[in-house]
């Protein structure tokens, strides 16, 4: 089934019989943190030898979920940058009897024309999350309960600031949440003077603004965007799935077809500047750029953080030049 949004704390707590759950989504941070959530509420501990694996590939999960732990208890399968190579793999452990827990983390799916977040959804044993950008009222809720957890209090002003600084990552974003925390102490108030002088400008350092960046013609962005999502650790064919997902928006918006949740407000102007530099079909070309530059960034050997960030310069100078 598709986990409506007000049951996603409560199953990252006790994810109860299911033994596939998909994580997928534009969030990368937030798809790394439930995926470690669920970790947790299954063997109790973020890393257990004994109890959690953590394969280098889709094909490894039959074999993975089967077996059993030496120590007892059940066993978790966490496997990161999934792709539709995975279909079949996933297939075959739905098919087992395994009560293994396989988490699959899946940023860049795109939902409406995957197959494999088709057969997760469909299965009774199988669970999907989409992990989208928070933003507006929903982010100020977030915020305030982050920092309500150490009984700091924030003031109105303050929390609005806040909301328009961050960005599209859940995981920055908690991580300069918990410096406000660290910089007002246990108990403590937040200000508008408070929060400026902890909080950095995140929102123009994500990976999103890295693509919203480039297809806007804005080269300088783009690239400092890339350079800070590569310094956090995002793999490169993480990154290339997310290009590939703006780009389908982007295609499906100029198309006049529903294309998901808003644009950030933030970057509005940039994704209209978009529209206007690029027509559905040179979308289309740029997309079969980034597809081929997934198989090529999968094989063993290839550079691919360096083709990666020429997918993402080259859209970039095309948009520039279009300009």
């Amino acid at each position: 089934m598709k986990l409506e949004a007000r049951r996603i704390a409560s199953f990252l707590r006790d994810p109860g019989p299911a033994r596939v759950v998909l994580l997928y989504g534009e969030d990368t941070g937030l798809i790394r943190e439930r995926a470690a959530a669920l970790v947790q509420a299954v063997i109790g501990v973020a890393d257990d030898p004994f109890r959690l694996a953590t394969p280098a590939r889709a094909a490894d999960l039959p074999i993975e979920a089967a077996s059993g732990s030496l120590v007892g208890g059940r066993r978790v399968v966490r496997l990161s940058d999934v792709g539709e190579e995975a279909r079949e793999p996933v297939a075959a452990v739905l098919a087992g009897r395994s009560d293994a827990l396989v988490v699959l983390e899946a940023p860049g799916l795109a939902p409406s024309r995957s197959r494999l977040v088709k057969l997760v959804e469909t299965h009774r044993d199988g669970v999907t999350i989409g992990c989208y950008a928070e933003e507006g009222e929903r982010l100020g809720e977030t915020v305030r309960a982050w920092l309500a957890a150490d009984g700091i209090a924030v003031e109105g002003e303050a929390l609005a600031w806040l909301v328009s600084q961050l960005g599209a990552d859940h995981a920055l974003n908690r991580r300069e949440i918990e410096k406000l925390a660290l910089y007002v102490g246990p108990g403590g108030r937040v200000d508008l003077a408070t929060a400026e002088a902890a909080v950095g400008d995140v929102a123009g350092l994500s990976l999103d603004d890295a693509f919203f960046a480039a297809t806007a013609g804005d080269i300088a962005t783009a690239d400092r965007a890339l350079e800070r999502a590569f310094a956090e650790g995002a793999a490169p064919v993480s990154v290339i799935r997310a290009g590939i997902a703006h780009l389908v928006r982007l295609q499906r918006t100029a198309l006049g077809i529903p294309a998901g949740p808003r644009v950030f407000f933030r970057r509005e102007a940039a994704f209209h500047r978009a529209l206007k530099l690029w027509s559905p079909d040179s979308l289309a070309a740029a997309l079969a750029s980034f597809f081929r530059g997934e198989r090529e960034a999968k094989r063993t050997g290839a550079p691919a953080t360096a083709l990666c960030r020429h997918l993402v310069l080259a859209l970039a100078r095309r948009a520039a030049r279009s300009g």
